[in-house]
């Protein structure tokens, strides 16, 4: 039914696109404008309308205070997150703003949040697509960067959600485009995919393993693009024609904006030619009119693209692999038509990319496949995998009997996702990982998929270890967790299946279980983690009693630390968050000075040879969970 039809959307930072698959090959649509590209401007008319796309170009231009572009760089992230690049972007955020809200910018007199602006480009495609096919269109698959994180994703779940889109579907982008390739089909591999677009670079490198793509490194630059090129090539004709005309122009919004056409114009006509002429009208009834030969050209940009080299390099070292070891690679944005571009990454990757399909569209096709196979498919997609969702959440128990998710409910399989623990015990040789599906805060109201422990921890203080837990689901929806104590390289891992034995009924329950009983289990949380602290402060405070550095401090001192001791024991039994956490507030306070002796202690014995860490830590025997979400990084 069309009603039922699913799209491929590439929600990109410059450009959007809406495509769709069209008997064997996916096609993009085009807009009302009849162009396949969508710019990703949003602004407000006169009328307070909104407007999307290229007829909001001019805005930028004509009134900056009621247009923005590049809203994708905002999706997810917090005031705090954005400090360093506040004065790179035309960002009017809302005065009254504070850390902690979600963003809001303002648009002539009315603020929107990124995700609401987000979905008015999703709407603007929506509606190209519901023209082009006469019919409703509620359901997509759109693309997102690899490196987005969770906030950055829900963020952009969210856009779809108030475009009136049904988001069956996250893709990586870099997985978009090697799907649009039909490199899945090779089964095994490894592909490399650079991206250079209109305000960003990112390079991807992926590993397929029976057709199904992971994303093995990332790297890239949020501050390089095509952009860099343009702006570079306007600054020049700006001098020549203040050199050569005596003209100042750099103020004319006007003739910048002509400039800028000509320029893009002329970047393109060197993609293909090998000399081209820019012929720009100016005021005063003055032209300026320059011949540019590639080979200029390239010199002149040179710089720009060789800061993508730094990247790819990072992200192979990261992967572990040398360039002879990647098999395909793939180009993504408009930057990558030009040829010296494509002859670095060649250079870089010691093979020829690919470069069949439009860069400016890859991802969009991509989408349109994975569209595809999600509603049931063609001849063209129904060999290929059916990838899934995972219907509830998945993690650990850590100290407390409290659930640590690792991968989050309707997180798209194959999945992984790794995260990093301690131990909470002096000594503590074996850590239980005890794995747990469902949404409650409790690992008791969860259930339970496996145990297993990981043995033979070296003998180390409470909070050295260095425990990676890593959670992968692979296609067939089977679990692979493994725990891996890294100073000591000791490592166990388990297989199950999370989600057999489980009815839609049972999944749906659950899911509305953990919205009953949320601030419930919330609470609760709260207070076996403040519980946990406590005993962490109260372990330390008796490790410290025993150290030379408790005979240093005054009677009073002592009593002191005594009576607030006493009052966290006695605190510690009790249901009152607020009531435990200002009691190890307190008792923390107290033990401020003891804790600068003890530390005064370690330096000496340090400076004398003798390792603290391995001081009186026993043979190492005792069992417990590990402590959630280490602090490493």
């Amino acid at each position: 039914m069309a009603t039922d039809r699913i799209v491929g959307i590439d929600l990109g930072t410059t450009n959007s696109l809406v495509a769709f698959m069209q008997g064997e090959s996916p096609v993009v649509i085009p807009g009302e404008d009849g162009l396949n590209l969508v710019p990703s401007v949003v602004a407000l008319d006169e009328r307070d309308q909104i407007i999307v796309g290229n007829a909001a170009r001019k805005y930028l231009i004509e009134t900056p205070e009621r247009a923005v572009y590049s809203i994708k760089r905002l999706m997810g992230r917090g005031l705090e997150d954005i400090q360093e690049e506040l004065q790179l972007f035309p960002f009017r955020l809302a005065e009254d703003l504070h850390a902690g809200e979600v963003l809001r910018i303002t648009l002539g007199k009315k603020t929107f949040t990124p995700p609401e602006i987000s979905a008015f480009i999703l709407r603007q495609l929506k509606r190209n697509a519901e023209r082009f096919f006469n019919a409703p269109v509620n359901k997509a698959v759109i693309t997102v960067p690899a490196y987005f994180n969770d906030a950055q994703r829900q963020a952009t779940k969210d856009a779809g959600r108030i475009a009136g889109l049904e988001v069956l579907r996250l893709v990586n982008e870099p997985t978009a485009a090697s799907l649009a390739y039909g490199l899945d089909k090779k089964q095994n591999g490894i592909v490399a995919v650079y991206d250079l677009g209109g305000g960003t670079f990112d390079i991807s490198i992926l590993k397929l393993h029976d057709g199904i793509f992971e994303v093995i490194a990332t790297n890239g630059d949020t501050h390089l693009g095509g952009d860099d090129i343009d702006n570079l090539l306007i600054k020049i004709a700006i001098d020549d024609i203040l050199g050569d005309a005596n003209l100042d122009v750099s103020r004319n919004s006007e003739v910048v904006a002509t400039i800028r056409k000509a320029v893009i114009e002329t970047k393109i006509a060197l993609s293909s030619e090998s000399a081209t002429e820019m012929d720009i009208e100016l005021p005063q009834g003055k032209r300026y009119q320059r011949e540019i030969t590639r080979e200029q050209f390239e010199q002149l940009i040179q710089p720009i693209i060789d800061r993508t080299v730094g990247p790819c390099k990072q992200a192979l070292k990261d992967a572990g692999l040398k360039p002879a070891q990647i098999d395909e690679v793939v180009l993504v944005g408009g930057s990558t038509r030009i040829p010296k571009v494509r002859a670095l990454v060649e250079e870089l990757f010691q093979r020829k990319p690919h470069t069949d399909l439009n860069p400016d569209e890859v991802v969009a096709l991509g989408a349109a496949v994975q569209a595809n196979i999600l509603g049931g498919g063609s001849e063209a997609t129904e060999n290929m995998l059916l990838l899934d969702v995972t219907p509830l959440s998945l993690g650990i128990e850590v100290a407390g009997g409290v659930t640590d998710k690792i991968i989050l409910r309707n997180s798209t399989i194959p999945a992984s996702a790794t995260q990093y623990y301690t131990t909470q015990i002096d000594g503590q040789a074996n850590v239980a990982i005890h794995v747990l599906q469902g949404e409650r805060e409790l690992a008791k109201d969860c259930r339970s998929l496996a145990r297993f422990d990981l043995k033979g921890i070296p003998p180390m203080t409470a909070g050295m270890a260095r425990i990676e837990v890593k959670f992968l689901i692979d296609a067939n929806g089977i679990l692979h967790v493994s725990a891996r104590e890294q100073r000591s390289g000791k490592e166990s891992e388990i297989e199950v299946q999370p989600s057999y034995g489980l009815t839609d009924d049972q999944v749906e329950n659950m899911i509305l279980d953990s919205f009953d009983f949320a601030e419930e289990d919330f609470r609760r949380r709260q207070v076996i983690e403040a519980r946990n602290e406590a005993d962490t402060i109260l372990a330390a405070l008796e490790k410290g009693k025993k150290s030379p550095a408790w005979g240093q401090l005054t009677s009073d001192e002592k009593k002191k630390i005594a009576k607030l001791e006493k009052a966290l024991v006695q605190t510690k039994g009790e249901d009152d968050y607020s009531a435990i956490r200002t009691a190890i507030d307190l008792l923390n306070q107290g033990t401020m000075r003891l804790a600068e002796l003890m530390m005064d202690t370690a330096v000496g014995t340090a400076l004398k040879g003798k390792n603290m860490d391995e001081a009186d830590m026993g043979e190492g025997t005792e069992t417990g969970h590990p402590v959630a979400r280490a602090d490493f990084e």
